[in-house]
């Protein structure tokens, strides 16, 4: 059985090689498309504007923004954004507002998917978390603020 799982890996990575060298899997077709003005942004409106070409976000109920009141640690600060009550959620981007470069992530969703991200982001220091969805071609936000300890001691 083991010989058997050996050949099949082995015809895996040769088929593998000869579709790179024959430039079939190109960098451009394989990675991700990466929106450096929006992630080199150093405000939220500059970084909405690269994302969406606009800063205008109306604040809405329904956005379902979860973070912690205190984080301990603001290196693995826990987000979640839940967008499900709204319909045609097209993306949704998390921001920081004082972090460096505060766009922290954004989400595009195909039409079937529902609006909900879970993830944990980078905060330096105390400051609001901004969760901006797109749906139906409009933007909405919720914001929420998460003080930041130092040192992980809860005060």
């Amino acid at each position: 059985m083991k010989r058997r799982s050996f050949l099949k890996g082995t015809l895996a990575t040769g088929a593998a090689a000869v579709a790179v060298n024959a430039g079939l899997l190109t960098p451009s077709t394989v990675l991700a498309d990466w929106n450096a003005k929006a992630f080199a942004a150093k405000t939220t409106d500059d970084a909405l504007n690269s994302v969406y070409g606009s800063a205008a976000a109306a604040a809405s109920g329904d956005i379902k923004l979860k973070a912690p009141a205190i984080a301990e640690n603001g290196a693995v600060t826990p987000v979640t954004v839940d967008a499900t009550s709204m319909s045609g959620v097209e993306s949704i981007a998390i921001m920081a507002s004082k972090n460096p470069m505060p766009l922290v992530c954004t989400y595009n969703f195909g039409a079937a998917a529902q609006g909900y991200v879970s993830t944990r982001i980078k905060m330096g220091e105390t400051m609001n978390v901004i969760a901006i969805v797109k749906a139906g071609g409009k933007l909405f936000k919720a914001e929420q603020e998460v003080k930041v300890t130092i040192g992980g001691c809860g005060g």
